[in-house]
């Protein structure tokens, strides 16, 4: 039972920790309570010492009250008939003890206690323990008409701490009330101040959240106060680009319904044709129709997992360590009998290990991507040239081909998913160069497109080394 309560309590103040505006208010509280507690501990300092101060002077005047009573009579003793009004001006009702001492500068006791403790400068208080008591003492030298060589005599008085600090606690307790005061009304502000001041954030979320599904216009940033409004451009921002994602992803999907449409078609057709057909020869053909156009959906279906792989977010950041030479040089080897059939010059041009650091995996997929297109579009009795190295600081990586190169009107569209370029006869699902684009860009690098020497396509891959 008990274990349910302080479960709920740990999860009631752990709610109130993310709150805004309680952090803030506990920070102006922390600040004002910090602030308020040095002046309180200065306070009560200077309200001592004020105490002091007023303890000591009435001690002044009370020795010089007693100092003048002293007289010598006419056989030269001197006497003192100690005035009540000298005692009686520590009477404050707080019960503080009175204590005194009249000596001659010689030495003899006049009148007075004659143990009661000295100080050890004249008009200035001292604290000493007397009689079990802690007294103020002060001491005052003064002259007296008939003495021998104008002779002195000393009243030393000390009175009890009863009074002195009783004025102590209230002067600091006065102090003490102004200063609650002020923190009440600093709260009670700031508590307001905040509510009022997180008003448009309030009208910001409820106009968030009673937005629907679809949409995704941009919010006034006028709403809120100007220290506000980059949150809200960056909200109008962000939906922007959901509303691209989103546009992009419809797209995505239609066309690749699309590409999967047409030659699942096509398998269908021919495995019909293969099934009907009594001709060995002709059900050969349709057989071999169909195993090519099973390996085209095979290899869409596959580009389409990478390209899904490689869109941001899709994976979980990976930091495996890549050698883009090896790679190249173990792709280019499975590629080969596909370029010995096609009588395509394949070669590797690398001084040494270039390593990156990223998804070991789309990496190699974005390698296979451009080796695949320069072989399938160069053409018979083409080349192919793979370059992997360094400069200022990057990992690059060319794949050279002598096909018919992209036209600079359409280099910025072959990035695009399915684009394909009008006229191109080379088999090809557009998905290759986007792919390359995605695992580049997801790596921090970019990719370029350029014209070959004596004709064709260099697609150049700039990747930071590791």
């Amino acid at each position: 039972m008990f274990s349910s309560v302080y479960s709920k309590i740990g999860a009631a103040f752990g709610r109130l920790s993310q709150s805004l505006r309680v952090q803030l208010l506990f920070l102006v509280l922390l600040t004002l309570f910090g602030a308020i507690g040095f002046n309180l501990y200065d306070s009560f300092w200077s309200a001592d010492a004020t105490a002091r101060l007023v303890t000591d002077r009435t001690l002044l005047a009370s020795a010089r009250v007693i100092a003048e009573a002293v007289r010598v009579d006419e056989g030269g003793n001197v006497q003192v008939d100690v005035p009540p009004a000298a005692l009686e001006m520590f009477d404050t009702g707080f019960g503080d003890r009175v204590f005194y001492q009249v000596t001659t500068v010689w030495g003899n006791l006049v009148s007075g206690f004659p143990d009661l403790p000295l100080p050890a400068a004249q008009r200035v208080g001292e604290d000493h323990a007397f009689h079990g008591a802690d007294v103020r003492v002060l001491m005052l030298d003064h002259p007296v008409v008939g003495l021998p060589n104008d002779g002195t005599i000393s009243v030393t008085v000390a009175v009890t701490h009863k009074s002195q600090y009783a004025m102590r606690r209230q002067l600091w307790l006065s102090d003490f009330s102004k200063q609650f005061v002020l923190v009440f009304l600093a709260s009670l502000v700031t508590i307001l101040g905040l509510q009022r001041g997180l008003a448009p954030a309030l009208r910001l979320r409820d106009a968030v959240r009673e937005r629907g599904r679809n949409r995704f216009d941009p919010l006034p940033p006028e709403m809120v106060q100007s220290e506000l409004r980059p949150l809200v451009h960056a909200l109008n921002d962000h939906m922007q680009r959901v509303q691209s994602q989103m546009a992009a992803q419809r797209r995505f999907v239609s066309n690749a319904a699309h590409q999967l449409r047409t030659p699942l078609a096509l398998i269908s057709t021919q495995a019909s044709v293969a099934a009907r057909e009594g001709d060995a020869v002709r059900r050969d053909e349709a057989l071999v129709a169909l195993r090519t156009s099973t390996r085209q959906i095979s290899r869409l279906a596959g580009q389409l997992l990478t390209l899904s792989r490689a869109e941001p977010g899709s994976r979980r950041p990976r930091g495996d360590v890549t050698d883009l030479s090896k790679a190249a040089r173990e792709i280019l080897e499975a590629h080969a009998e596909e370029a010995l059939k096609r009588n395509i010059d394949v070669g590797l041009e690398a001084d040494g290990p270039v390593i990156v650091e990223g998804d070991g995996t789309m990496l190699r997929e974005m390698l296979v991507n451009l080796i695949d297109n320069a072989i399938r579009y160069s053409g018979a009795d083409g080349r192919v040239t793979v370059s992997v190295g360094q400069a200022d600081g990057s990992a690059v990586v060319t794949v050279e081909d002598s096909g018919l190169g992209i036209p600079e009107s359409e280099r910025d569209h072959v990035f695009e998913r399915f684009y394909r370029i009008m006229g191109t006869e080379s088999e090809g699902s557009g998905l290759g160069l986007a792919i390359v684009r995605e695992v580049v860009e997801g790596a921090g690098g970019w990719v370029s497109l350029g014209d070959a020497e004596g004709g064709g396509l260099i697609v150049t891959v700039r990747l930071p080394l590791a």
